[in-house]
């Protein structure tokens, strides 16, 4: 998929990274900033990465069965804004000023929402704000027709998806062509 974004332009997930699997992707991928994104845990995968693709922190993929329903309010002192352009959804939290303090993202496949980039600001954080956002997330998937969901979690945000009702299925490792 493309991604755009300085020093990420595109990601590959791989559901089974095979030595092979990766040989050939490693062979033809020649773009700096190229992600695999490979459902394995990272020791099991790096044997079979060239030097030029750096490994990242261990992520976790994650699913939920049933995205709840739950109507998100934006915090006092925030407002939640919600668009959509060419299939992808994006949860905004926004301040007064205009900064924006969380955000998220989402794509629905077929019955499931495929959640993408949340983050909040670190001057933002420990207020509840990555909780608003998920559930706008999930209530605006939900109203497309999702009915579960997977994402990609750092080790950070995995404790606040559990949280929320989401659990891991598999260690993920993420390697980019530098």
């Amino acid at each position: 998929m493309d991604v755009g974004l300085p020093g990420h332009v595109a990601r590959h997930i791989v559901a089974t990274p095979t030595p092979e699997i990766l040989a050939h992707l490693t062979g033809t991928l020649t773009v700096p900033g190229t992600w695999l994104k490979l459902c394995a845990p990272a020791e099991s995968v790096t044997p079979s990465l060239p030097p030029e693709w750096s490994v990242q922190e261990q992520e976790y993929m994650m699913t939920t069965a049933s995205l709840p329903r739950i109507t998100p309010k934006a915090p006092a002192g925030y407002t939640l804004a919600i668009t959509t352009r060419a299939g992808v959804t994006v949860a905004r939290l926004v301040t007064a000023a205009g900064e924006v303090a969380a955000r998220g993202q989402f794509a629905v496949a077929g019955r499931a929402a495929v959640v993408d980039q949340v983050e909040t600001a670190a001057e933002h954080r420990r207020r509840g704000l990555g909780t608003v956002v998920m559930n706008a997330v999930a209530a605006a998937a939900v109203s497309r027709g999702a009915r579960t969901g997977v994402l990609v979690a750092t080790a950070a945000g995995q404790a606040l998806y559990e949280t929320l009702g989401w659990t891991l299925h598999t260690p993920m490792t993420a390697a980019v062509l530098t």
